[in-house]
């Protein structure tokens, strides 16, 4: 059920990712000399941003192939779990963009972000919030329950309310300065199929080989009238969840 990432097909079908987080670049606000903790880099696009703020960056994400493509940006980038990390009190601010959603483990990954940031350090990401891709969560809980599977056995996501959210922040340690939720629809350049093969791999990998691209062809086909438009682009119902924090008080109940 591992998700696998390629960073030429990610680059190819997954690029507006990176792009569509320079705002919350903008919300944390970069300063010359600091130390910064890039959770879930990716191929390092962000990365680079902040280094070229002037910060001292140290990006992690659990992909060997995503860090390998981070370290051709000539980036301190390094293979880590981000509900393992090794930090203490090192970092002036945490950064994370479309990361978070994939961690289950909401509070233990709070936890270490808590202890790997100064006390008063930054806290600022972007993840998916409730709602977000509801349609191919919906589509594939049809399609697998046709096939005696349960999606939620195998749904790799979490997409709290800002609301669930700010209460594990605040439980977890963390003074929040902002969050909000909010709707984002993104085109896609292609086809959805090429969505569905980069980002919902746990759901196709619930099946055998052999029927993944039956799989995919109806899932699409259940996406099309909701997803793709008059024009025929396709365009995701993604919802995000963008918040600013800080590390303040004793963890207490996270």
């Amino acid at each position: 059920m591992t998700q696998r990432w390629n960073p030429d097909t990610y680059s190819e079908h997954a690029r507006f990712v990176s792009d569509l987080g320079a705002p919350v670049v903008d919300l944390l606000d970069p300063q010359p000399g600091e130390r910064v903790l890039d959770l879930g880099c990716g191929d390092g696009a962000l990365t680079e941003r902040l280094q070229k703020a002037g910060c001292d960056v140290v990006a992690i994400d659990s992909s060997p192939e995503q860090v390998w493509a981070a370290l051709q940006r000539r980036l301190d980038a390094r293979v880590i779990n981000a509900v393992e990390l090794p930090f203490d009190a090192e970092f002036d601010a945490v950064f994370s963009n479309a990361a978070l959603h994939w961690i289950r483990d909401a509070d233990r990954l709070l936890r270490g972000v808590w202890t790997a940031l100064k006390p008063g350090g930054r806290f600022v990401a972007e993840l998916g919030g409730a709602g977000c891709v509801a349609s191919i969560r919906e589509a594939f809980t049809t399609a697998l329950g046709k096939r005696n599977i349960d999606s939620g056995t195998v749904d790799p996501w979490y997409f709290p309310t800002a609301e669930q959210y700010q209460a594990r922040l605040e439980a977890c340690g963390f003074s929040v300065d902002s969050i909000q939720q909010f709707p984002r629809p993104t085109p896609l350049a292609g086809d959805v199929i090429h969505w569905l093969e980069v980002f919902a791999q746990s759901f196709l990998n619930a099946v055998p080989a052999s029927d993944r691209t039956p799989l995919l062809q109806e899932v699409r086909v259940q996406l099309k009238p909701r997803l793709c438009n008059a024009d025929g682009v396709w365009v995701i119902d993604y919802v995000r969840l963008r918040f600013a924090a800080r590390r303040q008080a004793a963890i207490r109940d996270c």
